[in-house]
This record gives structure tokens, sequence and C-alpha cells, in this order.
């Protein structure tokens, strides 16, 4: 083999890598906008998170937010309440499981594991009914005759969710679900 032939074999190789370079770019360049256009819009990502102000929530009382297209239930409950919702034996409920974004890991649906505090004073809960997305009532025990068990009541097919937001009879197959929130002041939450 010439040493102009070795020559030739290498630049060949140059133009192959080269043009198989551009064209790799200029698909990337045709792809990018695609994919980029599936990112959330400006919009979108400022509504991600929100800081809900709390202080005018008295104990017993409920404030209903909207997130993400969705009402959030922010209740300040009473020792009434929160003794009723610990002392329910995890046997008994239709949904045991824990699917809950503030602890990380949790396996059980206690009602510790549903609270944004120790306490158990402040319960975030997403507040779509989890049978077919319909908005439970509050105060349940209000709104039914049927032996409600206190927390919230969905009309629709008769939910029943009690003091801690778990599903106790009724359609639906899973607890109201508890979405990521924290205290960032005393008196706000910031969901998100």
């Amino acid at each position: 083999m010439s040493h102009a032939e070795d020559h030739e074999g290498t630049r060949r190789d140059f133009l192959f890598y080269a043009t198989a370079g551009a064209g790799a770019v200029a698909a990337g360049a045709a792809v990018w906008p695609l994919v980029n256009q599936m990112n959330p819009s400006a919009d979108v990502r400022a509504l991600s998170t929100i800081r809900v102000d709390v202080s005018g929530v008295d104990n017993g009382t409920q404030l209903t937010v909207k997130w993400l297209g969705k009402p959030v239930f922010i209740r300040r409950r009473t020792e009434e309440e929160i003794t009723a919702a610990r002392e329910v034996d995890l046997s008994d409920l239709v949904d045991p499981v824990a699917r809950n974004a503030n602890i990380p890991g949790a396996a059980d649906a206690t009602d510790q594991n549903r609270t944004l505090d120790e306490e158990g004073q402040w319960l975030v809960m997403m507040g779509v009914c989890t049978h077919l997305g319909c908005v439970p009532l509050g105060n349940a025990g209000e709104y039914t005759t049927d032996g409600g068990v206190g927390g919230w009541f969905c009309p629709c097919h008769g939910s029943h969710y009690d003091t801690s937001g778990r599903i106790r009879k009724g359609p639906a197959p899973q607890n109201l679900p508890v979405p990521t929130a924290e205290f960032v002041e005393e008196t706000t939450i910031l969901l998100g």
C-alpha cells in the first residue's frame, strides 16, 4: 500500500465522520423544538407551587384552595377529630396503604402519616373523590343520616371519608390523596 492510498483512506474516514456528525447535529436541531414544546409553559410552572395563609382557619374549620386545577382541603382539626382518627384500627380501613407525599416511604395510612404536623391538627389533602372525581362535602355528619364517619361525604355515590380523609364506606377505592405540603412560616403552607 502506498503512502497516497493510506492518505486517501484517512481523508475518506474524516469525510464520513464529519458528514455523520453534521447530520446528527442537524437532526438534533430539528427534533429539539418538538421535545421542548412538551415542557410545561411558564404559567403552569408558576402555579406548580402556591403559598396559602392559614392564619384565619380556626379549629374545626377548613379552607379550600385551588391548586393545579383541583380543590385542596386544608383542615384545622379539633381534638375530637384527631382522637377519632387516631383510634381507627388499620384493619377496618378499605385502603390501609399510605399515599402520602409528606412522608416518603410511609407504609400505612395511619393518621400520623397523613397529617402535616406531629400533633395532627393540620390535615392537607386533595378534595377529589377517588371514585369518579367528585368533590366531597366537609363535616359529613351534617349531610348524612345513614351512619357517616364524620369526615367528608361524596353525595354522588355515597363514599364516606373519616376525619383523616380515609375511605370508610362506599365505592371509592382509595383514601383522599395527600399532596406535598409543608409549613414555610408559622401561618403559611407551601403546596407543591
